[in-house]
C-alpha cells in the first residue's frame, strides 16, 4: 500500500484571498492529546507553547507563562510554511508545537490545522488551561485569580 497525500481545493474565494486551506492534507495524522504535565514536559524539551484563548478569557481567568498568544483567525498567517509573518519561534514544520485553550474543543481545531497545514508534531492539552493552572504549571493572574 502507498502513502499518497491529497489536496483539497479551496473555494474560489478563498483562493482569491490567499487562504491556505488549498494545501491541506486531508491524510494528517491526529495531533497528540497530552495531561497538563506532559505538555510542560514538551515544552522543557522545546517546544513552543501557543495560547488561544481570548483575551477578555485571559484577562478574567489569568494568562500562560511563557506561552505565545496565537488569533486562531491568523493560523495561515502565523504558521504558514511562506508566510512572510511566520513566528519566528516556529523554525520548521517539524518544530513541535503544544497548544492551550479553555478545554479540547478550542485547541483541538487548532491542533488539527496545523497538522493539516503540515506541521508533524503538534500536541494539545487535555482540560486546557484549567488543567495546566492545577498542575502546578506557571500562569499569571486573571482579575478573578
Amino acid at each position: 500500500m502507498t502513502d499518497q497525500t491529497t489536496t483539497t481545493p479551496a473555494p474560489a474565494d478563498e483562493a482569491a484571498t490567499g487562504a491556505l486551506a488549498d494545501t491541506a492534507r486531508t491524510d494528517a495524522p491526529e495531533p497528540e492529546l497530552l495531561t497538563a504535565a506532559e505538555g510542560a514536559d514538551w515544552v522543557r524539551g522545546g517546544a513552543v507553547l501557543i495560547d488561544v484563548r481570548s483575551l477578555p478569557t485571559r484577562e478574567r481567568v489569568g494568562g500562560i507563562a511563557g506561552a505565545i498568544v496565537v488569533d486562531r483567525e491568523r493560523l495561515p498567517e502565523l504558521f504558514g510554511s511562506d508566510s512572510p509573518e511566520r513566528l519566528t519561534e516556529v523554525h520548521s514544520d517539524e518544530h513541535p508545537i503544544v497548544v492551550v485553550c479553555g478545554s479540547v474543543n478550542g485547541s483541538r481545531p487548532v491542533a488539527d490545522w496545523l497538522v493539516e497545514h503540515g506541521h508533524t508534531s503538534v500536541a494539545h492539552v487535555d482540560g486546557g488551561f484549567d488543567a495546566w493552572k492545577a498542575a502546578g504549571q506557571p500562569t499569571t493572574p486573571g482579575t478573578e485569580s
